[in-house]
């Protein structure tokens, strides 16, 4: 019987980070808050540790147990960083959701996680409050991300009441391979998935982070990419949280604001999307700034030398942690590459006839790496789908096609066809299908994405209805889509037809679809 592996993280957890950086960092900035209403603070790293524990120590004396999920439900602010990180130091798990969810996806996450309590803010309350009945107790924020709530919570418990003494928090063993949080992420089923992440994954991903960005202590790491997401939760927050830097938050992207925040705070770090840098480049830029790094999807772009900065380039998932392929910060990288395979994984790349791929070819990207610690745990409560996400030799399907390139960088390709890009967010199309499929009035939906010029790409449907004739059928699935879908899942389009293209075994042909929306545009 070969003997598990030691991990890097052996007798450690998410407190052992936090304790570790306010004894040693102390007085420096971790946190700099700056609202769009409201007054900014600052909140230096000891500070923030307290604050953690005392969130910990409030949900250990209203009996919530190590294990126990609480559903977080807010847009970008401090508490958001308070609740997430202080569930995970007191051994509860966090189930950070997406801040644009529709009452019906919110009640399925509460109801599939289990969670016993929530977090939310005044904006979202009544809204998680109906959705989610169940929970036993849910506390609300002072604001909306410094905002004056528009909407009266005073019927819910303040989030200032989770307050108590970590002189009380009882003693725990570090345990990496514990649970730390849950994220639910669109796959290729109707539902989203529960990514279960360990303390390890969590340490993994702050750790390797801030190696891959090159991340230093003098560093400030501009965050407005919601706090939801991995890309904020491990790229920039852990990532700062690891190498001692500062974080400096905003509620979300702001074009306009995007650079005084940056020279009011010399921000050297920021991670990008394409939407935010399209939103940029219509912006007037200063003449100078102190940004060594942006990160986004591929390496030095064309808008490099607008903005005076170096772009590294990446490509990760929820289900990865951190970056399994990435740019070289110091180092030139091939323009528009994702990078390089990174050290810390094994990044396959295989044909359909799964013979690894040549140079100059295009394959299909499998990544190795070790559950609990570089890949995620499990996806909670589906077993099926946890045995589904890896290959008999183990290595995990990321749905994605990479070209290999001539010089050994890796180029994106394609994505799972039944995946969408919407203003960065990844959207299944098996989850529109669903609801619209539901529509009194609909025989048989598909979704596909056409491309849009700030989101990337945008839902459309095509419907083909019990009876032609019925001309309010796509303000019906409107209504639906409206009442059980986040925003940015919802169709821009709804088309009605008399059939859809199919392939073998009568299979909807959606490249047919796609390609009918790229002749029109």
């Amino acid at each position: 019987m070969t003997a598990p592996a030691l991990t890097p993280f052996e007798g450690q957890d998410i407190r052992s980070l936090v304790d570790a950086q306010a004894e040693r960092r102390g007085d420096h900035p971790f946190l700099a808050w700056e609202p769009f209403q409201g007054e900014p603070s600052v909140t230096a790293y000891a500070a923030f540790a307290q604050a953690v524990r005392r969130f910990a120590a409030g949900l250990q004396a209203r009996g919530v147990q190590p294990g126990d999920r609480v559903l977080v439900h807010l847009d970008n602010c401090p508490e958001f960083l308070v609740a997430w990180l202080g569930c995970a130091y007191a051994g509860a798990v966090a189930v950070t959701t997406n801040a644009k969810s529709s009452k019906d996806e919110i009640a399925y996450f509460a109801q599939h996680s289990g969670a016993v309590g929530g977090v939310t803010q005044p904006r979202f309350a009544g809204l998680v409050r109906s959705a989610a009945p169940q929970l036993g107790w849910l506390a609300v924020t002072a604001t909306d991300n410094g905002a004056p709530p528009e909407a009266d919570s005073s019927a819910f418990e303040p989030f200032a009441a989770i307050d108590g003494d970590p002189a009380d928090l009882p003693a725990r063993p570090h345990d990496p391979r514990a649970p730390f949080g849950i994220q639910y992420t669109s796959g290729t089923t109707a539902r989203p998935k529960a990514v279960l992440w360990t303390h390890a994954n969590a340490l993994w991903g702050a750790r390797v982070s801030a190696m891959h960005e090159d991340l230093r202590a003098t560093d400030v790491h501009l965050v407005y990419l919601p706090l939801f997401h991995t890309n904020a939760q491990v790229y920039s927050v852990l990532a700062s949280l690891w190498a001692g830097a500062t974080v400096v938050l905003q509620p979300r992207f702001s074009a306009s604001r995007f650079w005084p925040a940056s020279l009011k705070h010399g921000c050297t770090w920021t991670s990008m999307v394409p939407f935010c840098l399209k939103a940029l480049m219509e912006q007037p830029k200063p003449a100078a700034h102190s940004y060594r790094y942006w990160g986004n999807g591929a390496c030095e772009l064309p808008t490099d030398a607008h903005f005076g900065v170096k772009t590294i380039g990446w490509w990760g998932m929820t289900e990865t942690i951190t970056h399994g392929v990435v740019g070289a910060a110091g180092h030139a990288n091939a323009p528009m590459s994702m990078g390089r395979p990174s050290p810390a994984y094994g990044i396959v790349i295989l044909d359909d006839d799964d013979r690894p791929v040549a140079p100059g070819q295009t394959g299909n990207l499998y990544v190795r790496g070790v559950r609990g610690l570089s890949l995620f745990l499990e996806y909670a409560g589906d077993p099926a789908a946890t045995a589904a996400a890896f290959r008999p030799d183990g290595l995990f399907v990321t749905g994605d096609r990479v070209r290999l390139g001539d010089d050994g960088f890796l180029y994106f390709a394609d994505r799972s066809k039944d995946m969408l890009k919407v203003g960065g967010e990844n959207v299944a199309a098996s989850e529109i299908e669903r609801v619209v499929a539901g529509v009194p009035g609909v025989r048989e939906v598909a979704v596909v994405a056409k491309r849009h010029p700030m989101l990337d790409e945008a839902p459309v449907a095509f419907v083909i209805p019990l009876d032609l004739a019925d001309t309010a059928l796509p303000d019906r699935v409107h209504a639906a889509c409206k009442d059980a879908l986040a925003e940015f899942k919802r169709p821009h389009e709804v088309r009605l037809v008399e059939s859809l293209p199919r392939a073998t075994l009568e299979k909807v042909a959606k490249a047919e679809l796609r390609a009918l929306l790229a002749a029109e545009r």
